[in-house]
């Protein structure tokens, strides 16, 4: 089989699984991500996972032909928490698209700073030089969240809300502001999680300063 037909494969979503091959599944990855993060990839054999999940290696192997499988599916069901709505509402005024961009700001910043995300990330930086289908799936997932407020800002400048410009590179302000170094210090460990009023704090005044960055003269 061919290197592309192998990553496609790896990435192949499951067909209708019964609840208890969905049980299985679940408890196989959770075994997988627990002994990836505690022993690096290249130091975890199928044995240690199937040992973990309490499963035979021929069940393993009945839901993911090999370890990469369950690495790539083990992002995908952690990154998965990163995803925002496909499509914001349309703001009516100034003030609304403040709201509907603070809240997905808190939002985003809740789901990317939870532990296990964190960790998935370490794992994906980790595993990206060999398995660059690892970083694919991660850069796949941040760029869900530029689309969705690339959205939002071009419905917001048909209002005339915001300034003309590139939707693309305003969402890309609005997400360095909104994440600054945060992802940086937590993979580091030189920073704890934030709780909800500094979540708050940080997507309020993101918002506030892009606005004032990105607003449209007159409706400042």
């Amino acid at each position: 089989m061919s290197k592309g037909r192998e990553d496609m494969k790896a990435f192949a979503v499951p067909g209708p699984l019964s609840d208890s091959e969905s049980d299985l599944r679940k408890r196989i990855l959770g075994a997988a991500f627990q002994a990836f993060t505690k022993g690096g990839y290249a130091g975890t054999s199928t044995l240690q996972i199937a040992t973990r999940a309490k499963v035979s290696k021929r069940d393993l192997y009945a839901m993911f032909e090999n370890k990469q499988a369950m690495l790539l599916a083990c992002i995908k069901t952690h990154s998965d928490k990163m995803r925002m709505p496909a499509d914001l509402p349309t703001p009516d005024t100034r003030d609304g698209l403040a709201a509907t961009l603070t809240a997905f700001g808190k939002n985003l910043l809740r789901e990317t700073s939870d532990p296990a995300v964190v960790a998935m990330f370490r794992l994906a930086i980790s595993e990206a030089e060999r398995s660059p289908e690892v970083a694919k799936a991660i850069d796949a997932c941040r760029d869900a969240a530029r689309q969705t407020v690339s959205a939002l800002v071009a419905k917001a400048q048909s209002k005339g809300f915001l300034r003309a410009g590139r939707a693309r590179e305003m969402a890309d302000l609005f997400l360095a502001l909104l994440r600054e170094d945060l992802i940086m210090s937590l993979l580091l460990k030189v920073a704890a999680r934030p709780g909800p009023l500094k979540i708050e704090q940080r997507a309020t005044a993101a918002t506030r300063i892009f606005l004032n960055v990105c607003g449209a003269p007159n409706d400042k």
